[in-house]
């Protein structure tokens, strides 16, 4: 008997980290969103980074999906959606 093809699952995104490499005032900056960790960076950095955050999460919103919903793909293109629309 012939053997069942399995479905090959889809990858997902669980979730996203952002790393600022240019802090170097001793802080040690971090914050977490459903779908972010943000970690280091200047203060200018880090912001710029939470603001990406923001952005990718209405974003993500408007789709009405979650990350794990979300196609590799479609986090791709909103990250790089919601980076080019904080003026990086």
């Amino acid at each position: 008997m012939p053997k069942k093809k399995s479905k090959k699952s889809q990858a997902t995104v669980a979730g996203v980290v952002g790393i600022g490499l240019d802090g170097t005032d001793g802080h040690h900056r971090i914050t977490r969103t459903e779908e972010m960790v943000l970690v280091g960076g200047s203060a200018e950095t880090h912001e710029r980074m939470q603001e990406t955050a923001i952005r990718f999460s209405e974003n993500l919103e408007k789709r009405g999906k979650t990350l794990q919903q979300a196609t590799v793909r479609e986090v791709l293109d909103l990250l790089r959606e919601a980076i080019e629309r904080t003026g990086r």
